[in-house]
């Protein structure tokens, strides 16, 4: 599908989005005064805070290293298929180049016994009889023309053996560098993972159980950030039904185009009820999910990441996306989030590393992060800020 999204800068928000200053602030103001009455004075042990941040952190550049693992792992896969596609390309090049060699060798040897080599005056001395100098004649001439046409053919599949055996030189090289490309990528992954459970190991039962009250703390606001946005839409949408009835009465009842039954504006295409079949299959497979745990690189049935869940819901509706969250914030076009629809992209942070499947509500679908499993969260669960667009794929 063409994309419509229009071009922004880096860090780019979808209008209307803005960051929850205040209940931000209550929130790190509790924590901040609980650490500090429970710290020691001199203890230059993180607090809880920053301990919980240098964890997101982690864990967000370990997802920006899985979309470019996913990215390099597809090269690969791709020019794996086109090296060996040109190398069995070259196999039946050196076939017809070896036969065409064989071919000039017969019309050698066939010159060495009909004697061509030898001059006119030898050859009729040498020949029994007048007829068997025409009839020697006649095959030379013959024999002739076919050799000229082998040697041509030879002359061809030689050179075009040779460029296919630079083509395949190439891309052996280019495949290459790839691999270790999704081999830099892996490692950095592993490495981000792996200080990310350092971290949460050298807290105690105690420090644990105060961060899981402060992700709780977060998980209530996002969770009234949802219903409010729930609010919101459900608002615009018997605002829109009361227009769509009044230019209806105002028409008489004959006025096309007034009564479509979806929303949207100028600037944003409703989502038709050809989308909303699409969507309810791409829900339908991604409710199915969850459950299922968070692997980075995974395309399921059994575990997916964040890209792998939305582009595998989205085929088992017939549409095709590609695999990284790159790629799939520009297969559609983009909406503001208080149109959001059921079975839209919701694509989150500055470097777009993480996307979810909007479910209606301010609820989305998504595959969280390494050590959680797919599973139904508001849309605000790291923010308001965090969000970055809303992309209709169909």
């Amino acid at each position: 599908m063409a994309s419509h999204r229009k071009s922004r800068t880096p860090g780019a928000r979808v209008a209307g989005i803005r960051t929850p200053a205040l209940a931000t602030a209550a929130l790190t103001s509790v924590a901040l005064l609980s650490q500090t009455a429970d710290a020691a004075p001199g203890d230059d042990r993180p607090s809880l805070e920053e301990v919980e941040k240098k964890v997101g952190d982690l864990y967000r550049q370990a997802e920006s290293a899985t979309e470019k693992y996913n990215a390099a792992k597809e090269k690969t896969t791709k020019q794996r298929k086109q090296v060996d596609t040109l190398l069995d390309d070259v196999a039946q090049r050196t076939q017809k180049l070896n036969e065409a060699r064989a071919e000039l060798g017969s019309y050698a040897a066939a010159q060495y016994r009909t004697g061509a080599g030898m001059p006119d005056t030898a050859t009729f001395l040498l020949a029994q009889t007048p007829q068997d100098v025409f009839d020697q004649r006649q095959v030379l001439d013959r024999m002739t023309g076919r050799q000229k046409a082998a040697v041509d053919d030879y002359v061809i599949q030689q050179t075009e053996t040779m460029k296919k055996r630079q083509e395949a030189t190439e891309s052996l090289r280019t495949l290459t560098e790839t691999q270790g490309d999704l081999k830099t990528a892996k490692a950095t992954v592993q490495k981000k993972l792996a200080d990310a459970r350092d971290l949460l190991s050298e807290l105690t039962a105690e420090e644990k159980a105060r961060l899981a009250a402060i992700e709780k703390r977060k998980q209530q606001e996002a969770a009234r950030k949802a219903a409010e946005l729930a609010r919101q839409q459900a608002a615009q949408e018997q605002a829109e039904q009361q227009e769509r009835e009044e230019a209806a009465q105002q028409g008489g009842g004959s006025s096309e185009g007034s009564g479509s039954g979806s929303t949207g504006s100028a600037d944003t295409p409703p989502a038709d009820s050809s989308y909303a079949a699409k969507a309810e299959k791409a829900l339908a497979f991604a409710r199915a999910q969850i459950g299922k745990p968070y692997v980075w690189g995974a395309t399921g049935p059994g575990s997916y990441d964040c890209s792998g869940l939305t582009q595998a819901a989205w085929k088992a509706a017939g549409v095709s996306l590609p695999r990284t969250t790159y790629d799939q914030v520009d297969a559609g076009t983009t909406v503001p989030v208080s149109q959001a629809q059921p079975g839209d992209l919701v694509f989150f942070y500055d470097d777009v590393t993480h996307v979810g499947l909007y479910i209606g509500n301010g609820m989305m679908i998504h595959a969280p992060k390494p050590g959680a499993y797919v599973r139904e969260e508001s849309v605000y669960y790291d923010g308001e800020s965090a969000i970055h667009s809303i992309v209709r794929p169909a």
